[in-house]
């Protein structure tokens, strides 16, 4: 008889089965394909922890699948598994106190973890129940911007007031709160410095703006689309967004991908006429 084993914390040993769920959904799992393909899963290095349940024979055998896997970081990401793994996941994620900053990922899935993490971590800042991941595999139907370009390190100082404007706009707080920025800033940096961060600059401003913020070997989540508000209306972030998939088709052979909250229209609009289409449904709930 076989039973599903409570949550666990993997490691190297589990690298294939690991490596097994992220590959079945390429699109829903590149935030965390993108952490575990570059470090692997030790914990220091991942900069949190990867759990997983698995089914067991009544010997406690290990069964060699993982039926539910769930990353906890900066941000807790539950990819696979039933009510039964979600409330695995809730006991040892209330062994120690909250560390993460969001939940998001697969809406079963961060919603059924909410119910079970709801009465000892809520109220929660707001719920994102309704948000469509959308995906592109081939060339934009729109015509891409070809002033938009990846920003340059010296770059930084005129692109992060624009970063900073568009953070506070999506989740509704300062990210420069706490720390005075520093740590945004180096986060920001990094992007720049990896060729990740995409702009349009109209003298020495940033009108458009988008980050790929994770990158796997098959998948670019692209994350931050932001116009300057005095140039919306005028097809910027249409163009300037499909400049950024171009580089992710064409120049690194990847599924160009993203989420967006369900009730915005426009947003919704400007994508499905660059060619994403829904391949998932996201959730995220913010603290």
């Amino acid at each position: 008889m076989l039973r599903l084993a409570g949550a666990r914390l993997l490691d190297e040993r589990d690298g294939q089965a690991v490596r097994a769920v992220l590959t079945a959904d390429p699109v829903a799992s590149c935030m965390v394909a993108s952490r575990v393909e570059s470090v692997g899963l030790d914990p220091w290095r991942l900069g949190g922890e990867v759990w997983g349940c698995d089914v067991r024979d009544l010997r406690g055998l290990r069964g060699g699948r993982l039926d539910a896997l769930c990353f906890a970081g900066p941000n807790l990401i539950p990819l696979r598994g039933k009510r039964s793994a979600m409330r695995a996941f809730a006991d040892r994620a209330l062994r120690r106190r909250r560390m993460c900053s969001s939940m998001v990922g697969p809406a079963e899935q961060v919603l059924g973890l909410w119910a079970e993490l709801a009465a000892d971590w809520g109220p929660a800042r707001e719920v994102r129940a309704d948000q469509p991941l959308m995906a592109i595999r081939s060339t934009p139907l729109v015509t891409p911007d070809p002033l938009v370009r990846p920003v340059r390190p010296d770059e930084l100082d005129r692109y992060l007031p624009a970063a900073v404007r568009m953070f506070v706009e999506e989740v509704g707080v300062d990210p420069c709160l706490g720390d005075g920025g520093t740590g945004y800033r180096a986060r920001v940096a990094e992007l720049i410095a990896a060729g990740r961060a995409f702009a349009r600059f109209e003298g020495g401003e940033v009108v458009f703006k988008a980050e790929i913020g994770a990158l796997s070997s098959a998948v670019g989540q692209i994350q931050g689309v932001w116009v300057h508000p005095d140039r919306r209306g005028h097809g910027f972030g249409g163009t300037g967004t499909a400049a950024v998939v171009q580089r992710l088709v064409s120049g690194m052979g990847r599924t160009a991908s993203l989420y967006v909250n369900g009730y915005n229209a426009p947003a919704r609009a400007v994508y499905d006429r660059i060619g994403f289409t829904q391949v998932g449904q996201y959730a995220t709930v913010l603290f």
